[in-house]
């Protein structure tokens, strides 16, 4: 079990927040070809862009694989949340998301124990591959929320760098611990009960907890995925805007309320199957390119 616990550990670090946001066809079909030869690493360039482009906001590609154009930056303290990890610059994100901040911080805020939110990493001034990190927030409509209730919305900038969010999991994730409260389950339903919400990532025991508790009200439970990790945070991912033709939705979560599935990742955390003897290796993915970026994203990065 403790070999297992370190190797989910190590999987857990390595997604870092990508989430199940495979490419998908019409993802694929963006890439840039006129860019074929562009194989400057995209992290490169994005990673240090410390402002937004001067341009109308659009999400542009897949989570996984985009940049976004007109960002607009979350105010770092606001009455309902405050933004951490300020040096990181990444409390970019397309309006509807910042929106969607405010909102969703004003309902927390009436909560028992919840002044507002504490937002963890959206998304870098012009989207795009970070140079640490996620392997989606690219495109503006991410969001990492903090597990810890604020108690305060003050906190200076060092203080939101020094303070660190809470773990929910025990046993590796297969159930929550003495921390998880009805109220983080209100906070979580809250956010996927948003028509703007297309999926939440949280770790698995925290989904099985959800679907104990939820009674007949379950179709927010649909959108509340479990995935590795997210147990200091959970990922909030919103739908493509209507008017972004050129952002390229996940598919939506299967019929149904999910919380079979869940099961099945909590018996395999409890159960692991063995290694398979003949499984081939997984092929290393190297860095993006910019010519594995939509073409638009040179045009977002030179503005």
């Amino acid at each position: 079990m403790v070999r297992f616990s370190l190797t989910l550990a190590l999987i857990a670090s390595l997604v870092a927040c990508g989430g199940d946001d495979k490419p998908t066809q019409s993802a694929r079909a963006s890439v840039s070809t006129q860019n074929a030869g562009d194989d400057r690493v995209a992290k490169e360039l994005f990673g240090r862009v410390s402002s937004s482009s001067s341009q109308r906001a659009q999400s542009i590609g897949g989570y996984a694989r985009g940049c976004q154009a007109g960002a607009v930056q979350l105010a770092e303290t606001g009455p309902t949340w405050q933004a951490m990890r300020l040096s990181r610059n990444r409390n970019w994100a397309q309006p509807v998301t910042v929106d969607y901040v405010r909102d969703l911080s004003r309902k927390v805020a009436s909560l028992p124990g919840w002044d507002g939110l504490y937002i963890g990493d959206m998304s870098q001034p012009r989207g795009g591959p970070m140079l640490t990190g996620h392997a989606s927030h690219q495109s503006g409509l991410d969001i990492d929320i903090w597990m810890l209730p604020p108690d305060r919305l003050n906190l200076t900038a060092q203080e939101r760098e020094n303070l660190s969010s809470i773990s929910m999991r025990r046993a590796s994730g297969a159930f929550t611990n003495s921390r998880w409260t009805k109220e983080h389950e209100a906070v979580l339903k809250a956010a996927a009960s948003d028509p703007r919400t297309a999926r939440i990532f949280v770790f698995p025991g925290a989904k099985v907890e959800m679907c104990k508790n939820a009674g007949s009200d379950r179709d927010w439970l649909r959108k509340i995925r479990p995935w590795w990790g997210h147990h200091y945070h959970f990922h909030v991912r919103l739908k493509c805007p209507a008017d972004a033709p050129g952002c390229t939705n996940q598919a939506p979560p299967p019929p149904g309320d999910g919380c079979a599935e869940a099961d099945g990742w909590v018996d395999r955390i409890l159960n692991p199957p063995p290694p398979d003897p003949n499984a081939a290796p997984r092929p290393k993915r190297g860095p993006l390119t910019m010519a594995k970026l939509p073409a638009q994203c040179l045009g977002v990065l030179n503005n």
